[in-house]
């Protein structure tokens, strides 16, 4: 889910004529991401199909129910909190809790926002603060789909997105800041609501919401090519703060109070059922990027499992 800045509460903000051009532009590139998406993915036929959170779901579901099949109507769409289950229901679909899913029944697609994709499609996700609900609707989906605008693609993590959203306990606050700064996230902090006064902003499941700055996250990739330039001090464990992105999703997931990382890595769907699980994966299998010039980039995984951008 996308996030916003705060605001203040005396009066609204002013936008000149040249920041609501941008805004429009953006809002164009999602809706033109979001259209190819449910054109290449969305399966009137389905039973079960998880929608995201953000603004950029928006033009998913606004693109499925644009195709006008009545055959949407028996679909049970499964949303990752309560902004997103209102969206549903405003277009008139049927939804339906995580929790009510049948035992061992997999979401067909699920459709999600991120904060930022890297080049072999991990994500940072939870800017929006509906971090747990979205990682549950996106590991029990055969294939996670992304969908945002051009400022998402990026090389590697923590790019232009400063911080990994981490869903806490609220007990657990103060010693999980501290265990963040033991590895090595510069000035980890807990979230603060829109208004002001309002306190820590709090998730669905009733959780506050750390934001932990780190350095751009390296990819295997990263540390291989070190290896064969003679720099094998570079391992992707913490040295010098720089960590390998699923090292470190590991490793604060293993603080105590942390229910979910903000950071989506791993295998996607198709890979976990290629390996005969019945779960799907953490990884988008495509992400669709609304390009400045109104055309749409894909992100894709291929067969092979190498991942390639077509424009």
């Amino acid at each position: 889910m996308d996030s916003q800045k705060p605001v203040s509460e005396a009066s609204p903000p002013t936008v000149s004529t040249s920041a609501a051009t941008q805004l429009s532009a953006i809002e164009t590139a999602k809706r033109a991401a979001a259209r190819l998406a449910v054109k290449e993915h969305f399966n009137p036929e389905s039973r079960y199909i998880g929608i995201g959170s953000g603004s950029t779901i928006v033009y998913v579901v606004e693109a499925i129910r644009e195709l006008k099949d009545p055959r949407i109507q028996n679909i049970l769409f499964v949303p990752t909190g309560y902004q997103s289950r209102q969206v549903v229901l405003k277009a008139g679909f049927k939804d339906l809790n995580f929790d009510s899913l049948p035992a061992d029944t997999l979401i067909e697609v699920a459709f999600d926002g991120a904060d930022e994709i890297d080049e072999d499609l991990n994500c940072v996700k939870g800017g929006g603060a509906c971090l747990y609900q979205e990682k549950l609707v996106a590991t029990q989906a055969s294939k996670f789909i992304c969908v945002a605008d051009h400022r998402k693609l990026q090389y590697r993590l923590l790019t232009n997105w400063p911080t990994i959203p981490i869903e806490v306990e609220p007990l657990a606050v103060t010693t999980v800041i501290s265990a963040l700064r033991r590895l090595g996230s510069t000035a980890p902090f807990v979230r603060e609501g829109h208004i002001q006064k309002a306190g820590p902003i709090k998730t669905d499941q009733d959780n506050f919401i750390i934001d932990a700055p780190f350095p751009s996250l390296l990819l295997y990739a990263d540390i291989e090519q070190a290896a064969k330039q003679g720099v094998k001090e570079l391992k992707g464990q913490g040295e010098d703060g720089r960590w390998e992105v699923q090292a470190l999703a590991k490793e604060i997931k293993a603080i105590e109070g942390v229910l979910s990382v903000g950071l989506f890595v791993g295998e996607n769907g198709l890979q976990a059922k290629a390996r005969g699980k019945i779960a799907g994966g953490q990884k988008p299998i495509a992400a669709y990027f609304g390009m400045e010039d109104g055309s749409v980039a894909v992100r894709v995984t291929q067969d092979d499992g190498t991942v390639v951008l077509r424009k």
